[in-house]
């Protein structure tokens, strides 16, 4: 009989199940959207207990719908919007407070407090790779404890749990309040500003300067071994949960970048480049982080450098439901095809703040090159553009910390299929844009690093064969144009900056 792997991806706007069989291929696919909640400008919230039912039904969907049978299923892989922060009780299995979300910059104040005790916005970056910013979960948790009744003096007392998306998740799987295993993996775990990267625990320091009792946080495991199996009722029942990674990793290891130099960007609500630097942790000297790629077993890490960029699919929804100037998301790109090139436009989407490279909580979204000339069809121009542009300032700044000129891109996400966008993102690199035939890397990441750990796959190897082109991209743009393009970009940025102050949140 044929056997599959399950992957569980839970992003940031829906949750998917997806099966796939030994040769990588996608067998079938359930996915249902979550609600996206804004109590005020700034804050981002999920119903955690919205997105556990949601789980167990797209696993469901994406059973009915194909051939395989629980019995035919041998792992289940996990994927996660990575920095989203749950805080839980550990009897009744309720969260305390919705999920704060990755994007949330409730935590402003929290983050100017501890970089004022010293160090600034490096004050632990020797230790976990990351900037102070509002973007980690640790804040977060921070935050949750120190405005929810009671909630602090719970956690102290061994009541409370907290976790990113994977460790609510495994813990649910795997029983809940009845036995759940309190897990997280290395790559969620370095995205909390509570992990460091080189021992790979928990530094109790910052934990106690940040205000998050050690009884809180999740057992750290590799990202490719048994964390349990699924609940004896109802849930894939006996199967070994046996894979989990942040989405960014999922998708890195689903490109297969296994050697150093390798690098990918995916295309979604925000917009993530990696690029594997082996063994070797790079400290970053041009804004980017420093983060885990992955460990399997109990084999040695493997590190990376990352741009993460806040805002670059869901700039597209922004158009699409706060503006209406769409319908759908696949529409921006006919409309930005309706003229030549962007009329002189340029949108700065920091809705969040500025991430990669800039770090600049204090940016907020700003359109500028307005005049009467300007009209629909350049603004969904600009609308693209942003993500090519971002993307070109992460990469300026990965080659620069690499000391190695990055030779070609391997892409994946939603806004890969925008051929407009992916033609100008090769010009503004001038470097081929490559996009693998399984354009959804992140759940076949998940699968993968599950199948590895039960031998459903026997090595990297096996792994790197089946990775294949769909579609390449050369560069095109003359080197002038390119340029001028860019310049224009970095003067747009400057506009963006130094908005939100003490009246202005």
């Amino acid at each position: 009989m044929p056997q599959y792997v399950v992957a569980i991806d839970q992003g940031t706007t829906s949750t998917r199940c997806m099966i796939f069989d030994h040769g990588g291929a996608v067998v079938s696919v359930g996915q249902k959207e979550h609600e996206q909640i804004f109590p005020r400008a700034g804050w981002v919230e999920h119903d955690a207990l919205e997105i556990w039912r949601n789980t167990r039904e797209v696993v469901g969907q994406a059973i009915a719908r194909s051939e395989a049978g629980a019995s035919d299923i041998v792992a289940i892989g996990i994927t996660n919007q990575r920095e989203t922060a749950v805080v839980w009780d550990r009897k009744t299995g309720q969260p305390v407070y919705n999920a704060i979300v990755w994007q949330d910059t409730r935590t402003t104040k929290i983050i100017e407090e501890l970089g004022a005790l010293g160090g600034g916005a490096d004050r632990y970056k020797d230790k976990v790779g990351l900037p102070l910013a509002t973007y980690f979960a640790g804040p977060k948790v921070r935050w949750i404890l120190d405005n929810v009744d009671g909630a602090r003096e719970r956690a102290e007392r061994g009541e409370l749990l907290m976790g990113t998306i994977d460790s609510w998740l495994i813990w649910n799987m795997t029983g809940g309040a009845d036995g759940g295993q309190h897990l997280t993996d290395v790559s969620n775990a370095s995205r909390t500003m509570l992990m460091d990267y080189r021992t790979l625990a928990w530094d109790e320091s910052i934990a106690e300067e940040m205000g998050i009792p050690l009884a809180m946080l999740p057992e750290i495991r590799s990202n490719s071994e048994e964390y349990g199996q699924g609940r004896k009722a109802g849930f894939l029942a006996g199967v070994p949960i046996s894979g989990s990674l942040g989405d960014q990793q999922a998708a890195t290891f689903g490109q297969v970048c296994f050697e150093r130099g390798m690098a990918k960007n995916t295309y979604g609500t925000g917009n993530f480049m990696l690029l594997n630097t082996g063994e070797e942790a790079v400290p970053s000297q041009n804004g980017l982080l420093t983060t885990l790629c992955y460990q399997l077993g109990d084999g040695k890490p493997v590190y990376a450098l990352e741009g993460s960029i806040a805002v670059t699919g869901s700039l597209v929804q922004w158009v699409r439901d706060n503006l209406g100037m769409i319908k759908s998301a696949p529409e921006i790109e006919d409309l930005a095809r309706s003229v030549d090139d962007n009329g002189g436009a340029y949108f700065v989407p920091a809705f969040s703040g500025l991430f990669a490279p800039h770090w600049r909580g204090d940016a907020r979204g700003a359109v500028v090159g307005l005049t009467r000339y300007v009209n629909k069809g350049h603004l969904a121009r600009a609308v693209l553009e942003a993500t090519a542009y971002q993307t070109r300032e992460v990469l300026d700044a990965m080659n620069a910390d690499s000391g190695v000129d990055l030779t070609e891109l391997r892409v994946d996400g939603g806004m890969v299929g925008n051929e407009l966008l992916m033609q100008f993102q090769a010009d503004l690199l001038d470097v081929p844009v490559i996009r693998p035939k399984i354009a959804e890397t992140t759940a076949l990441g998940a699968a993968y690093a599950a199948g590895l750990a039960v031998g459903f796959w026997s090595d990297l190897d096996e792994l790197t064969a089946k990775w294949a082109e769909d579609k390449r991209w050369e560069p095109q743009m003359p080197a002038e144009e390119r340029e001028r393009n860019y310049r224009n970009w970095q003067k747009a940025v400057t506009k963006s900056l130094d908005w939100v102050d003490e009246d202005v949140r």
